[in-house]
């Protein structure tokens, strides 16, 4: 609807620049807007204003001369001008009914554009570190990346979905020895496991897969493994040591121990089986909570391919790396950054920040015309360190948007939840998705902008409540399929053919408000892609859903009156499929009973 009077408007600046009446070398977008007020039209454009200055003429004449240049419409009563130049826009009274025939003929496509002109975007998102099972502050990163992703799509982008997997560096390192050391322990090597090794019992598992299926081949003796370590931080009720250990320099120690103990071959088939396994639990654990992706890049691929040597020469040739204690610095303060940052240190392995570095010169080199990194709110500080090296590089750091999404707190009986976990240290995705469900779990991720702290209300999700919105959207859509199963069993007829005959007969309040808010979907879905905030699409499928149940209680749907019955089925199961094309851009389901 929006778009129509945009489309009008167009037409009549096009008829004054070819008739003189305005010079324009480019015709702008009219920017039309939705009026608060019902007595200054339905929608409103401020066009002359903007246009005025160019056009040596005062608003109110250049808003004249649109109103007189635009072309007849069925689906304008009137336009008016008000105030300093502003176009007031009266729809005619079967404009609003018109969307009815044009949902149930558009069916899924309602709702979807093609403003996105199929320019690529690829949206990154999730990019846990494969250290062990995603926890609930990753399950907001990925349902809300899902969605932004989706509502893209919805309006005309090519969307590349990419989960960048961190399988290079210490961390991994940490993990493959963690799991070494746990596979030590089953073989009966009595040690004290590091300090800050990797300890959840999903450890324990990767291991037990180990030594079933290897036995003893990569036992080593405990006092070989530990033997000339520095020491590691005392654990609670330990004698301290003299020199109060170092828990860095002795896992470090530890990671150096094995790959010598066990040789390349041997550690690094620990080292793959720790990543692959949790890997693989992560992708099964996405793909069951409705996220895929089209790749998942490899860290380490970067160093392989020479992208990381490439993107370090290339700060070399524009002079904005420097040698300083052995070790390369980028010049990022040169940038805006609050200080420079070591991309090679000064045993001459690359940092992880230099990979970083690398994979987004990557990413700009694939031709993306935009890229969309969604990050946890406690990487905020990197975003001017990355944003740096791209221009450093002579890449256009505004091709990247970086979204921070803030952690979800977990609620029950209004206060902050203890749920068991297998690991004893954070409460799982997984776990989550099965206490509230899939659909609980992705709606009430996104029903916030994400740079906002969420409250997951636990209670709440599970409940079967209006105040509950996910199952209140939900069962607005299965009292729709009711309806139709109770015009079935009454022997009733119904036509889901998308015709308008019969609709002048949906003239009540409530008829007129859902035909509105009906007309609104398209809008909402354009805004929420463009401005990536999925909580306006949340907030939306809500108050049609209220709208929807007021309306059921407010009147009866299969009245003996055919034409009546007939406009009334209509008007219901356009709103059912609005319902289905929003939860279905959501990732979440639409029931036909409850």
């Amino acid at each position: 609807m929006k778009q129509d009077i945009k489309d009008l408007i167009s037409t009549a600046l096009s008829a004054l620049v070819s008739s003189g009446q305005l010079q324009l070398s480019e015709l702008p977008e009219p920017q039309v807007d939705r009026t608060k007020d019902a007595t200054h039209g339905d929608f409103a454009t401020n066009i002359a204003m903007v246009l005025a200055k160019l056009a040596r003429t005062k608003p109110r004449d250049l808003a004249q001369r649109l109103v007189d240049a635009l072309p007849e419409s069925a689906l304008v009563a009137k336009s008016e001008i008000a105030g300093p130049g502003f176009i007031n826009f009266f729809l005619a009274e079967d404009a609003y009914r018109a969307v009815v025939p044009r949902i149930l003929d558009a069916g899924h496509r309602y709702g979807r554009s093609d403003i996105g002109a199929g320019k690529r975007v690829q949206v990154e998102f999730v990019s846990a570190n494969p250290t062990g099972p995603l926890h609930v502050g990753h399950g907001r990163g990925a349902a809300y990346g899902a969605v932004v992703a989706d509502l893209l799509a919805a309006v005309g982008f090519d969307v590349h979905r990419e989960y960048y997997v961190n399988d290079a560096g210490r961390q991994m390192d940490i993990l493959g020895t963690s799991v070494w050391l746990r596979y030590l322990e089953l073989c009966g090597e009595a040690l004290r496991f590091p300090s800050n090794g990797y300890k959840g019992d999903y450890v324990w598992d990767i291991a037990a897969t180990l030594h079933r299926e290897h036995g003893d081949a990569y036992r080593v003796e405990a006092e070989q493994v530990f033997a000339g370590l520095p020491p590691d931080i005392p654990q609670e009720g330990e004698p301290q040591e003299e020199n109060g250990g170092d828990k860095e320099a002795h896992i470090d120690g530890l990671i150096a121990t094995a790959k010598r103990l066990l040789g390349d071959n041997r550690y690094r088939y620990v080292f793959e089986l720790g990543l692959n396994t949790i890997l693989d639990d992560i992708r099964a654990d996405l793909s069951e909570f409705g996220v895929d992706y089209q790749e998942w890049y490899s860290e380490r691929s970067l160093a392989e391919s020479g992208a990381v040597n490439k993107a370090i020469e290339r700060l070399r040739e524009s002079e904005h790396v420097y040698e300083q204690n052995g070790a390369l610095w980028f010049r990022s303060t040169d940038f805006g950054d609050e200080k420079d940052r070591v991309v090679v240190r000064d045993n001459g392995q690359t940092t992880y920040f230099a990979s970083d570095i690398a994979y987004h010169m990557d990413k700009l080199e694939r031709g993306f015309d935009r890229v969309i990194d969604i990050w946890g709110a406690d990487h905020h500080g990197y975003i001017p360190r990355v944003k740096a090296a791209l221009q450093a590089l002579g890449d256009d750091a505004e091709r990247l948007d970086v979204l921070l999404v803030q952690f979800a707190i977990l609620y029950r009986g209004g206060e902050k939840a203890q749920m068991s976990t297998r690991s004893g240290e954070f409460v799982t995705l997984r776990e989550l998705r099965r206490e509230v469900g899939r659909d609980a779990a992705r709606f009430f991720y996104v029903m916030r902008r994400c740079e906002q702290h969420l409250d997951f209300d636990l209670d709440l999700a599970k409940s079967e409540s209006s105040d509950n919105p996910v199952y209140y959207i939900q069962y607005a859509h299965a009292r729709v399929c009711s309806v139709l199963r109770q015009a079935a069993d009454r022997g009733m007829v119904i036509d889901p053919s998308p015709g308008s005959a019969h609709l002048d007969r949906l003239s009540e309040d409530h008829e007129q408000a859902l035909l509105r808010t009906l007309t609104r979907y398209p809008e909402v879905v354009e805004t929420a892609a463009l401005k990536e905030e999925p909580h306006q699409l949340t907030h939306y499928l809500r108050e049609l859903a209220n709208e929807l149940h007021t309306y059921y209680n407010a009147h009866q749907f299969l009245v003996e009156d055919t034409d009546l019955r007939d406009a009334r089925i209509k008007l219901i199961l356009a709103v059912r499929q609005v319902l289905r094309n929003g939860l279905g851009l959501l990732g979440v389901s639409a029931p036909e009973s409850m």
